[in-house]
């Protein structure tokens, strides 16, 4: 095990883990994970702040509907191939240049589709012309996403530290960057271009981390028949991405269309402080999950025992940032955004509560992509997708954001808990989830 993060581990956890190498790796990937992430949460929450405060409501509410309205179509760049891709190069190490070459070329295919639906949408949607240049340059970073391709081959290794060095290079430079670009009073436009750039240095680190490992970017090969095989386990994930883009975001988007962007300024900035906590699952997740693939291979005794441990760990996670966040929340947000977000306060202290439903959803993708369920994933997540319309097209013109947060918690807790109790496969992890939810034990 890395000796920096053995440092870091109580004596009694670093027992237990001596001699179990692969629990080491996963401990320790996980530690990258979450240092990752605790880097990107605090940059991007100051930048963030910054940046909102110069904005103010108005401007701020528009740069933030722009990056929603592109996120409902950015299923379309992923294609719901990045679990696939992990659970391939699991199963077949030695087909990783073709699995990874055929990925490539469907990921920036699904990259130029979505670059061409956000611009005709929003064309079609929206007249004035800074929305219409927000979204056409925050969607055009979907085709140099392809590139993160990459970086799920450093997740099937358990090596997510080399991605990590490649993505934050571009990260902190870009910060830097838009630090400058605040002093200088730049104007909103600006942000989004320095956006685009920092995904694509991103994907070009991340070809430079490929290489320093001892692999060839060259020799990625496209083959037809993994590219079709490839499609047909994703695109009900695919499918489901749309889902879960379209009931993680549209309450902004209809927010922007119904209210106004102001109302969608205050709105987000409860959003970006609820979903600042998600890199924990995140990170969790994407060390855990090769486990699990592998414990379903291996005995179904250890694959429910892991996967219960999972959806313990997340439940006990979310409830840690829950409470305290609750209890602060409508001092926090205008401490940090200023008195013109204030509102913000109390839409935090009841969203940071989706934050459990929408963990266990994360840990509950591992099992259906384990069983080659995607097909329920796709059902459970319309249905949550289509009551979180339903609910705001109701709430949001009666109560505003507070209306659209009712709606996200009721409609996260289906997708990821509810839902699991309408098909009889998923009664089983419904009742673990439950369990998990009532007493998360993790020791």
């Amino acid at each position: 095990m890395n000796p920096f993060w053995t440092r870091l581990l109580p004596a009694f956890l670093r027992a237990r883990l001596e001699g179990r190498h692969y629990l080491q790796n996963v401990v320790t990937n996980t530690g990258w994970q979450f240092a990752d992430h605790i880097v990107r949460m605090g940059v991007g929450l100051l930048i963030g702040i910054w940046l909102a405060r110069y904005l103010g409501p108005e401007e701020f509410g528009l740069f933030s509907y722009a990056l929603a309205f592109v996120a409902l179509f950015s299923a379309l760049a992923s294609l719901g191939l990045d679990d696939i891709i992990v659970r391939d190069i699991v199963g077949e190490p030695g087909r990783k240049d073709e699995i990874l070459g055929s990925a490539l070329a469907l990921k920036l295919l699904g990259g130029a589709m979505c670059l061409a639906a956000a611009t005709l949408t929003i064309f079609l949607l929206r007249e004035d012309a800074i929305s219409r240049w927000l979204v056409v340059i925050f969607a055009a970073g979907s085709v140099f996403q392809a590139l993160n391709v990459l970086e799920f081959w450093f997740h099937s290794q358990v090596q997510a530290k080399y991605a990590i060095f490649a993505r934050n290079t571009a990260f902190l430079a870009c910060a830097l960057i838009k630090i400058a670009l605040i002093l200088a009073g730049a104007p909103l436009i600006a942000f989004a271009w320095i956006a685009l750039v920092e995904v694509a240095a991103g994907g070009a680190g991340l070809i430079i981390a490929y290489r320093l490992r001892g692999h060839r970017f060259s020799k990625l090969r496209i083959r037809l028949d993994k590219a079709g095989a490839l499609l047909k386990d994703s695109w009900p994930l695919m499918l489901s991405g749309v889902m879960v883009a379209i009931y993680l975001r549209i309450d902004q988007v209809m927010l922007g269309q119904l209210v106004g962007d102001e109302e969608v300024g205050i709105y987000s900035v409860a959003v970006r402080l609820a979903e600042a906590w998600l890199f924990i699952p995140a990170a969790v997740y994407w060390s855990v999950f090769p486990a699990i693939v592998e414990a379903r291979a291996a005995s179904e005794e250890l694959f429910l025992e892991r996967l219960q441990g999972f959806y313990n760990l997340m439940t006990f996670s979310a409830y840690a940032i829950a409470v305290p966040t609750t209890l602060l929340a409508q001092w926090l947000v205008p401490f940090l955004f200023g008195e013109a977000y204030a509102r913000g306060g109390i839409m935090l202290a009841l969203l940071i509560w989706a934050n459990v439903f929408a963990s266990l959803e994360i840990a509950r993708s591992s099992f259906l992509t384990a069983m080659n369920w995607t097909r329920l994933y796709l059902v459970t997540v319309s249905l949550g997708c289509v009551l979180n319309i339903a609910l705001n097209l109701v709430l949001i013109p009666l109560y505003g954001g507070m209306g659209a947060v009712i709606a996200s918690l009721v409609a996260y807790w289906f997708a990821a808990h509810g839902s699991c109790f309408l098909f009889k496969p998923l009664f089983q992890t419904g009742a673990m989830m439950t369990r998990a939810i009532v007493y998360p034990k993790i020791w």
